[in-house]
């Protein structure tokens, strides 16, 4: 099923997964996957994970067993900007080979060791070639805060306008932690024309290294509310995740409350985690997707 028909009917709660290294142990994700199984996603992502072009069959195998194995739908992630087009040609031949429909097509990072060799730029670049070639659902990502190359707000709207001008079906955000950021945001996106359904990307923060990664990566803005549980908790990691949990059903929440097209969850292969925010929020979804 292509995932923007998912929001014809309800309000959608998906979440994301990364492969396993390519040194490490397959089964601990199947495991992983096995319990996150249970909440009955309406997809699950599976990010190009650690290695890089190295782990991209992961990618693929991991997306395809998710709809085999636990009969949930699937997208792959696919990064593009180190890939030649004959390169995306296989990739995109494997992914249709393996029944999968949707793709979250992104330029992917850029590492200060290396100029990038491909022949994709932008995002948009790999879109325009996906649907000039396939028939894939696809998925672009958007920054409320936005993107950390971007020169300003509209500059950065003006790009992700064109993305969906090329034919990006639906998007998910990059995670924010305060939700006034997401709500401006999404006014503006319709002000510009840009009618995809908008999923916003919920990442709990369970630990203060790894929010501390996110403002690097990110540029992620930490209100003042966040910043109290950080420090209040930051010594005691149980507390610190639990606190963590709280403040993303919190968002959840109001995010729900304010018709949010979808949460995309970043469970960071953390099933519990995941259970403990989807167990909080079920009814709210369930409630939302007949109003």
């Amino acid at each position: 099923m292509k995932t923007a028909e998912l929001f014809e009917q309800k309000t959608v709660f998906s979440l994301e997964v990364f492969p396993p290294k390519p040194d490490a142990d397959e089964s601990v994700i199947y495991q992983t996957l096995e319990q996150l199984s249970d909440i009955q996603p309406d997809f699950i992502s599976v990010t190009y994970g650690a290695g890089g072009g190295k782990n991209g069959c992961k990618t693929i195998q991991i997306a395809s067993d998710i709809q085999s194995r636990y009969g949930v739908e699937s997208v792959a992630h696919m990064p593009c900007i180190n890939l030649k087009k004959e390169q995306a040609a296989e990739i995109l031949d494997s992914m249709q080979e393996n029944g999968i429909e949707n793709i979250l097509a992104l330029r992917g990072d850029r590492t200060d060791d290396s100029a990038p060799n491909g022949d994709f730029h932008h995002a948009s670049d790999l879109i325009n070639f996906i649907k000039d070639n396939y028939d894939f659902n696809i998925i672009a990502a958007c920054y409320p805060e936005i993107h950390p190359e971007s020169t300003s707000a509209v500059d950065d709207l003006k790009w992700l306008r064109y993305k969906v001008d090329c034919g990006a079906d639906h998007l998910i955000s990059q995670l924010f932690l305060d939700n006034h950021r997401f709500f401006d945001f999404r006014e503006k996106a319709c002000i510009a024309g840009i009618n995809a359904p908008i999923e916003a990307g919920i990442m709990p923060v369970t630990n203060k290294r790894q929010i501390e990664r996110m403002v690097k990566l990110c540029g992620v803005e930490l209100p003042q509310k966040f910043v109290r549980v950080l420090e209040k908790y930051e010594h005691n990691e149980t507390a610190l995740r639990d606190a963590g949990i709280a403040y993303a059903i919190d968002q959840i929440t109001e995010l729900i409350a304010e018709g949010v097209d979808g949460i995309h969850l970043y469970t960071m292969n953390n099933s519990y985690i995941a259970h403990k925010i989807f167990d909080a929020v079920q009814s709210l979804i369930s409630v939302s997707s007949f109003c």
